[in-house]
């Protein structure tokens, strides 16, 4: 009988709390990470994307995974800085490409926006009260995408953010877009909770995925995949000070970024406001390396780790298990190799758990 998504919360706080195995998040069969089918009609239609989430979903319910089944309104990059007036285009087989940046009054303008009147706002609230009704309560929903900060400053401000951050006479125009992008933040996902019947500091998260985890101190989600093109001297004055002041609001918060940059991640690793960490592209790093950072600050690493050449699952689990092992690192694997058949997935779980015990 699969377990409910109860008694995978209980094992997930378990995991928290530093006692059990690692946790691995094994999918039912391989999946593209977002469903694109008649992408701009589903956009606009909460009923076509409930039906295209909770059809990615229902396959996880039971399988052997320890992951909980879940959907989310699948809006973009763009769900939070459309709020503020950023516009957007829709492309078939595309995530929403963002549109011309704002100029600064606009920008300062959002800090009055009426959340409940934006489009992308209606949309994701239309999409909860579907499931809400839905009854399906096997299935847990979960926070549409929202960038960190100084990614939604970015979208909001254009890539004349890079030269600003370095220019001196910008800094207090930095501070005021870092402020309104902050506040708009907050006021988003406070909102999400909202809707969610969500506590301020935990959540369930599936990180664009069709199952997630459960995080019984962390209650926000942010990404920030422009503070890769940043020197470490500049993520220290803008992004680090960013990340801990929207993370505090709600206890922890879970970070991703994409590309490559060893100084960020070490950073991230070094904030007790983060709790757990994704890499967009994991195979750019060394997994001893990345393993060894999360163990030496007890950072949970929530990701993909990249395989080797040719290498079966079995193998691929009994490499990765044995480092998290060696290294102590506390680890929520969303494995690149898996087998394709229920027992062959049990087997894996198994053998993961056994493992990293």
């Amino acid at each position: 009988m699969p377990r409910s998504i109860e008694q995978k919360r209980a094992a997930h706080e378990a995991f928290w709390q530093g006692q059990g195995p690692s946790l691995i998040l094994i999918p039912p069969a391989v999946q593209e990470l977002y469903d694109l089918t008649n992408y701009p009609a589903c956009f606009r239609d909460p009923e076509r994307m409930w039906q295209s989430e909770i059809r990615r979903a229902e396959p996880v319910v039971d399988w052997p995974t320890d992951g909980i089944p879940t959907v989310r309104p699948n809006l973009g990059v763009t769900f939070v800085p459309a709020m503020a007036g950023l516009g957007y285009q829709l492309h078939e087989d595309s995530m929403p490409w963002p549109g011309k940046p704002l100029d600064r009054q606009t920008i300062r303008a959002a800090a009055d926006v009426d959340l409940n009147t934006t489009e992308t706002m209606q949309l994701a609230s239309a999409f909860y009260e579907i499931h809400h009704q839905s009854g399906r309560a096997e299935i847990a929903a979960y926070h549409a995408d929202t960038q960190g900060v100084f990614d939604i400053a970015h979208l909001l401000n254009g890539d004349e953010t890079f030269y600003e951050v370095v220019a001196p006479e910008q800094s207090a125009w930095l501070d005021e877009l870092l402020q309104v992008c902050h506040d708009l933040y907050v006021r988003v996902t406070r909102q999400l909770k909202a809707r969610l019947n969500e506590p301020a500091t935990s959540m369930i998260h599936g990180h664009g995925a069709s199952q997630g985890v459960y995080f019984p101190h962390a209650g926000a989600r942010m990404a920030e995949d422009t503070a890769i093109l940043l020197s470490p001297s500049t993520i220290d004055r803008w992004i680090v000070p960013a990340i801990r002041q929207a993370a505090g609001a709600f206890g922890q918060a879970f970070v991703h970024f994409c590309g490559k940059h060893p100084p960020l991640l070490e950073r991230l690793c070094q904030m007790p406001e983060v709790a757990a960490i994704d890499l967009g592209n994991p195979e750019m790093y060394e997994t001893p390396w990345l393993l060894e950072r999360c163990a030496e600050s007890g950072t949970v690493l929530y990701s993909r780790l990249a395989a080797e050449a040719n290498e079966d699952w079995r193998s691929y689990v009994r490499r990765l298990g044995r480092l998290v092992r060696q290294t102590g690192a506390r680890v929520i694997l969303r494995p690149l190799v898996f087998p394709d058949s229920r027992a062959a997935c049990r087997t894996m779980q198994e053998l993961w758990h056994e493992l990293t015990q």
